[in-house]
């Protein structure tokens, strides 16, 4: 039972700093824009 009882604590605990820095926006930076299609010299 102890396992159990560390994997949910673990578990918690991953879902609480999520949180945090989902607030504090320390997360991944979203990014804008995406492929653009190469044309004349550019493509290599």
């Amino acid at each position: 039972m102890s396992t159990f009882r560390r994997g949910v604590f673990v578990a918690g605990l991953a879902v609480l700093v999520g949180l945090v820095l989902r607030v504090r926006g320390k997360g991944v930076p979203v990014t804008t824009g995406g492929w653009r299609e190469l044309e004349g010299p550019d493509f290599r």
